[in-house]
């Protein structure tokens, strides 16, 4: 599990700041997040602290409101907390200022003065461990194909193929050691899908990552899946270096 590589980014212990803190907000079985939300910033919580308390609430695993369906635990584990940031701001309404929840939805920003070392402490231990699970087993994987597919088409451009413009399949062969079509329909199987040609929609293909970064850790050796993790977070870091002020992770 991605747990076991968190030592590749440090981590900020939880500090004591002005902002409220998670004692503030009731938090028991039958509490309603977004109510809880809503309560909370009409009394004067700061809107980051009210939003992670909701939350650390959270227990349904997916919703929907009208046709938009959210599946916020990808594979039963891994906490897209982004999506259910969108969910909570959409019942908040100018309750967030506007252009501070496009920041946070768009570029993962906090307000400046926000204390991102808080973000453990009040998400919760359980949703944080959950939250590790997207990060390496999506956020990284994604990372990781994309910076493969760079260095395959750089050798390409070295052995004189200019015109290839798709090196996904080579990319995926190096990671997995299987073939594209290899992998979705093993994927299919597993997740109980039926075979597809198709896209597959987003919430399946965050699925597909998940499942191809647990492969990846089956059948590399450590030092391999050590490797390919820091070569997926530094090209996280090179994203990052290119939109200033976007974290690439959250404490």
């Amino acid at each position: 599990m991605p747990n076991a590589n968190q030592d590749i980014l440090s981590q900020s212990p939880p500090s004591a700041n002005d902002n409220a803190s998670p004692d503030d907000i009731e938090d028991t079985e039958d509490t309603d997040p977004i109510q809880t939300l809503i309560t909370s910033l009409q009394s004067g919580v700061d809107w980051p602290t009210a939003l992670l308390c909701a939350m650390a609430t959270w227990r349904a695993p997916h919703d929907a409101v009208g046709d938009l369906r959210r599946d916020y635990f990808i594979g039963g584990e891994a906490f897209d907390w982004l999506l259910l940031a969108e969910r909570l701001c959409d019942a908040a309404g100018d309750l967030i200022p506007p252009a501070e929840r496009d920041d946070l939805l768009f570029n993962g920003n906090f307000p400046p003065d926000f204390d991102r070392s808080r973000f453990k402490e009040l998400l919760g231990a359980q949703k944080h461990s959950a939250y590790l699970n997207y990060f390496y087993g999506v956020i990284v994987e994604e990372a990781l194909q994309l910076a493969v597919e760079q260095e395959v088409h750089k050798r390409h451009i070295s052995n004189g193929n200019q015109y290839q413009t798709d090196f996904t399949e080579e990319a995926f062969f190096r990671i997995y050691r299987a073939t594209t079509q290899a992998l979705l329909s093993e994927f299919c199987a597993h997740a109980g899908y039926s075979p597809t040609t198709g896209a597959l929609t987003l919430t399946q293909s965050k699925e597909f990552t998940y499942w191809l970064f647990k492969r990846r850790l089956h059948i590399s050796d450590k030092a391999r899946v050590a490797s390919d993790t820091r070569k997926g977070i530094d090209q996280l870091r090179q994203i990052a270096d290119s939109r200033p002020g976007s974290p690439i992770f959250m404490e």
